[in-house]
């Protein structure tokens, strides 16, 4: 009863907001002839039923919020017609629907610079943005120490790509199997909201020539949901340090993901190896020193 209610009341609002969005849609827009006899703006109700592939009197029912049911293919050719945005699409297929829309997953290559800068802010705090396709778009400079992004052109900065193919990542993740597993069920959670996107197919194609655990984990089942935990990490001179981490969704429509670690300081098992130090301390100072010049 609740959900009936619910729809009853955003009814009034669709109809509100398809008025609103249809005056504001000229002819020429359309392509179709401005004509001298215009009493409102923007479109005829009669004109929009046309284009978007209806009856005029199922259109004219929709806005005055009768009780009637739109599809989602309908909804997606009224936001054609109506010329919607991403934000006004999501809104009518609320007020219609009470849910959002089914959206295909694009790979998209642009960090906004807010999150560049909030990157740069963690100077101690390992961080990368990653797109759907697992390309490693940004980094800070504790992610670089880290990871070592800036050693590798562009063309291969793909956090999955590294994972299965070069050996400092593989050899950092330890141990590697049970790790590289994960993130591959993991990455296939983000492939499957790009069915078609050429360029994810492409590194997955990629992958399967070049990498028989991959090809084989591939062929699975296995789905990895959340997107936090410990990673277990081994490299010199620090030797085994374990990080949280997680993952924090930064610009939803172009599907971009800043990945952030921390690393648990509490009973170290390197105390010999660090000088006594606690690993967070030690990790900084390790970071500190890649950053002082050489006297």
């Amino acid at each position: 009863m609740a959900a009936v209610r619910s729809l009853n009341r955003t009814r009034t609002e669709l109809g509100e907001f398809l008025r609103s969005r249809r005056e504001q849609v000229t002819p020429e827009e359309v392509g179709l002839p401005v004509g001298k006899r215009r009493r409102t703006p923007g479109l005829r109700r009669e004109e929009v039923a046309a284009l978007a592939g209806v009856g005029l009197t199922w259109y004219t029912w929709l806005e005055q919020g009768r009780d009637i049911r739109a599809s989602a293919d309908f909804l997606d050719r009224l936001a054609r017609t109506l010329k919607l945005d991403a934000t006004e699409r999501r809104h009518l297929f609320l007020l219609a629907h009470q849910r959002l829309p089914a959206e295909p997953g694009k790979t998209w290559c642009i960090v906004p610079p807010l999150i560049l800068r909030l990157m740069n802010d963690l100077p101690t705090r390992p961080a990368y943005v990653l797109n759907l396709r697992w390309d490693v778009l940004a980094w800070n400079h504790a992610g670089d120490r880290l990871f070592g992004f800036s050693k590798h052109p562009p063309e291969q900065r793909n956090l999955l790509w590294l994972l299965f193919t070069d050996a400092a990542t593989r050899g950092l993740f330890d141990p590697w199997e049970v790790q590289a597993r994960q993130m591959l069920a993991s990455f296939k959670r983000d492939a499957a909201r790009a069915p078609e996107d050429p360029a994810i197919n492409a590194l997955i194609k990629m992958l399967v020539h070049v990498d028989k655990d991959f090809k084989t984990w591939w062929a699975g089942q296995d789905i990895h949901g959340p997107c936090h935990g410990v990673r277990h990490f081994h490299f010199a001179p620090l030797g085994s340090l374990d990080f949280e981490h997680t993952s924090l969704l930064v610009d939803e429509d172009r599907h971009l993901r800043l990945v952030y670690y921390v690393i648990k300081n509490g009973a170290t098992k390197n105390d010999a190896a660090n000088h006594g130090m606690g690993n967070e301390e030690a990790f900084n100072r390790w970071l500190l020193d890649a950053q002082t010049p050489a006297s």
